[in-house]
């Protein structure tokens, strides 16, 4: 498997939130209408204008109180739900780059289901313009990769939280990361290498940090069966 990987190594996170703020820029999105929620948290989630989001939680592990904080994005998986949902290689609304592995919405999202798009996602990360229509989410900064560069996130972070290039050098590197991790951190953990092209080295364990981190089950786990059952969870969730 080529393309392109993320990793991201949460033990040097500061929450700085250089990646958020950088994805703002580059994308030319507008700031959200936010309010004081008692979390440093700020928005308090992802939306249409907020592709990337640093999520804070504070947590007891062990009886020692941590500071967790999360640069939550797009995952990019290798065999992408969303794309399939969507019809897979039989429309152009989502498209799935097969030189870098960046699963891309187009403004002809807004002729898809939200609901199945967004229910189809294990990471729950596509979110909808309610006054286009218009589905959205990371996009690997794929225009910049195209001419060489870095996406805007890993270019701004200051502490080498953010890495990103081709996907064997990012699966040697979260594994050389992972042994330094484990000698102050036993439990530390890469969160669904296999299945997806955004990779976290997470110290703790990843449901500490957020409910959808890690999914419980990897797109390449999935049959069709499965598939179908997650689509019409939000459905289901009516009658319950």
């Amino acid at each position: 498997m080529k393309g392109k990987t993320f990793f991201i190594d949460l033990t040097k996170c500061t929450a700085c939130r250089g990646c958020q703020i950088a994805c703002k820029q580059w994308k030319k999105l507008p700031a959200e209408k936010t309010r004081n929620m008692g979390s440093h948290q700020n928005p308090q989630d992802l939306s249409a204008i907020t592709l990337k989001l640093v999520r804070f939680q504070e947590v007891e592990v062990d009886k020692t109180l941590q500071w967790l904080f999360f640069p939550e994005q797009c995952r990019h998986c290798v065999d992408p739900y969303c794309w399939e949902a969507a019809g897979g290689d039989s429309q152009d609304a989502i498209v799935h780059d097969k030189e870098t592995g960046a699963v891309l919405f187009t403004k002809k999202t807004a002729e898809l289901d939200y609901d199945m798009i967004r229910g189809a996602c294990p990471f729950d990360i596509p979110r909808m313009d309610e006054a286009t229509k218009v589905i959205s989410k990371c996009d690997m900064c794929n225009d910049r990769v195209q001419n060489g560069l870095k996406p805007a996130c890993v270019q701004t972070c200051p502490t080498g939280t953010m890495n990103f290039g081709d996907r064997e050098d990012m699966l040697k590197l979260a594994e050389e990361g992972l042994a330094k991790a484990k000698v102050k951190y036993p439990k530390a953990m890469l969160v669904n290498v296999k299945e997806v092209r955004v990779i976290f080295l997470a110290p703790f364990d990843p449901k500490l940090y957020h409910k959808t981190m890690m999914a419980e089950a990897g797109p390449q786990m999935f049959t069709r069966q499965s598939l179908f059952a997650q689509l019409f969870k939000p459905a289901r969730a009516m009658f319950t």
